[in-house]
């Protein structure tokens, strides 16, 4: 690993951790979820590593008119507080970061419409103190391209910057951090399978540091720059609905050596959901030090709630009565809006992709009342203990852990050790074991 990449990544994480972490580490996990399951193994894993966590709202998720989740910023946050609470984790040792801020939940508007609304949703992620914001002005908006120019988009990341900082300053509050660049598929991940990705070039990442940096001084916050850790960039990563393309170091070898043109600076990873502890602890090595993940979360987590969801029908007798899966399918189907213009094909493979899609769309629908009630019935209704055979059948990715006495063969347990084993890889990677 080069001089210049260890310096620039302490100094990236210094300006990302303030005084909450010594020594500092060598990557971090950005868990993007706002299921409550997710977060309490989230948190506990932090707990039991020492470390701080960061976690991330997405524009769609989490907005100023209360986006899928129904929650504001400062919602968002008390949400997870409570949760830090009810496990004991320390609120202060939790970084709220906001991903892909800008007008993409709206850009069925006019440009300015659009703006102006990303800047209210700006506005009220700092103001229930996030510190970590990802500027993504990329998308068009109604009549424009579907992708910006870069000086576009900057100028348009320089007046979201601008905003920050002006209700950082009246709240009295430490100025954000940010990341810009976006050469990653919107939010919601990709619809398509993938055979192969273009690496960004190490130019375009040189050029879109000197293009916001340019923004960011015409719009009058010159010294944003000083606060940009890290740029997305497209390392050769992503998921599709039925295939992931993993990492492969020797493609982006150019780029990764282009860290030591950007003085301070990381890179933050999108979509690595999926990839093995192996490429993960590659991307790190080459400066992709923050790996973003939320899909693969709830991937797993739905995993062991339909494992679960078998074992009961077998317990009962009764296969397929009171079925998890055909209640989140009812659901699906009556709101169709978050699934159909991701999913494709026949009747029959749509069917498939609404349940074990990589994209996992069925995480936008385990809020719903009935979904949610579905899965507090499951999750009561089984016995404690559940049969270390029934585990070893449906729920492999925990069974080791089970029969090792690590985990309880209780239903709730194993939910929260489904979702730890998919986070295990990322602290390995960051930690760089």
């Amino acid at each position: 690993m080069s001089v210049d990449l260890d310096q620039n990544r302490k100094s990236a994480f210094s300006k990302l951790f303030g005084e909450r972490r010594r020594p500092l580490p060598r990557g971090i996990t950005s868990v993007c979820s706002a299921h409550p399951l997710v977060v309490e193994a989230t948190l506990r894993r932090a707990a039991r590593e020492g470390q701080v966590v960061l976690i991330e709202a997405t524009c769609n998720q989490v907005n100023q008119e209360g986006g899928y989740t129904g929650m504001t910023p400062v919602a968002f946050r008390r949400f997870i507080e409570t949760i830090a609470r009810s496990v004991s984790f320390p609120i202060e040792s939790i970084i709220f970061g906001g991903d892909h801020l800008g007008p993409n939940p709206w850009r069925m508007l006019n440009a300015e419409e659009a703006m102006a609304r990303a800047e209210l949703m700006v506005a009220a992620y700092v103001e229930a103190g996030f510190e970590k914001l990802h500027l993504d002005t990329s998308m068009g908006c109604a009549g424009e391209p579907i992708a910006l120019s870069d000086e576009l988009t900057a100028q348009r990341a320089a007046r979201l910057a601008k905003v920050a900082e002006d209700v950082a300053q009246r709240a009295g509050q430490r100025p954000p951090v940010y990341i810009i660049g976006t050469e990653v598929p919107p939010p919601g991940g990709a619809t398509h399978s993938i055979a192969e990705l273009g690496v960004t070039s190490p130019d375009a990442a040189l050029k879109t540091i000197a293009v916001h940096a340019q923004a960011f001084e015409e719009a009058g916050v010159k010294s944003v720059m000083e606060r940009v850790i890290g740029i997305v960039v497209q390392p050769g990563v992503e998921f599709g609905n039925a295939n992931v393309v993993l990492f492969e170091p020797g493609r982006a070898k150019g780029l990764a050596s282009a860290l030591a043109e950007m003085p301070e600076l990381l890179y933050e990873a999108h979509s690595t959901d999926y990839q093995t502890v192996q490429e993960l602890s590659a991307l790190v090595d080459d400066g992709f030090a923050i790996l973003k993940v939320g899909p693969g979360l709830t991937f797993a987590l739905r995993e062991a709630l339909y494992g679960l969801d078998a074992i009961r029908s077998l317990i009962n007798g009764q296969p397929g009565s009171d079925s998890l899966y055909r209640e989140m399918e009812a659901i699906m189907l009556a709101q169709p809006q978050n699934w159909s213009g991701h999913y494709s094909g026949s009747p029959a493979e749509q069917r498939l992709q609404r349940h074990f899609s990589y994209s996992d769309r069925i995480r936008y629908y385990w809020p719903d009342t009935r979904a949610s009630s579905a899965v507090d019935k499951l999750l009561t209704g089984l016995p404690d203990p559940i049969p270390e055979t029934l585990i070893s059948q449906h729920l492999a990715r925990v069974y080791p852990d089970v029969v090792r006495g690590e985990v309880k063969p209780r239903a709730r347990d194993l939910c929260l050790a489904a979702i730890d084993a998919a986070l295990a890889p990322y602290v390995a990677a960051t930690a760089g074991r």
